[in-house]
């Protein structure tokens, strides 16, 4: 059975910094692209950041780069999203996923596995 168990969500000031965690189990995890979304209120999941299966490679939503950051430890089947310098706009549920293709994909649809989300919440 496929799990993915995001933690690390809170409330958290303008300027304050966040870690997400999302353990993965029954999948091999080193295998797998994972990236993370996630989803406002009235709003469709959108693309944050993704990263290919060693690690090497990255990609960022325009409206994150220079402020989150997407790492993987495959020894832990875990996959972090450090986000820093959070502003209002940033509050979602953050959502990670796993792909079975090879590249990076920025759409829901290229990730066929996710966890139940954690919310963010940044106040002004």
């Amino acid at each position: 059975q496929v799990q993915l168990v995001e933690s690390g969500g809170g409330l958290v000031q303008a300027g304050g910094s966040l870690r997400l965690s999302c353990v993965v189990s029954g999948l091999r995890f080193g295998s797998n692209v994972m990236g993370w979304f996630r989803q406002a209120p009235g709003k469709e999941r959108e693309f944050v950041a993704g990263i290919g299966w060693s690690g090497g490679s990255t990609d960022y939503a325009d409206s994150v780069k220079g402020r989150f950051t997407i790492s993987r430890d495959n020894a832990k089947s875990t996959v972090y999203l450090q986000m820093n310098s959070l502003k209002p706009e940033d509050t979602a549920v953050y959502y990670c996923a796993a792909s079975p293709f090879s590249s990076i994909g920025v759409v829901v649809e290229q990730y066929d596995y996710w966890g139940q989300g954690t919310q963010v919440t940044v106040s002004s």
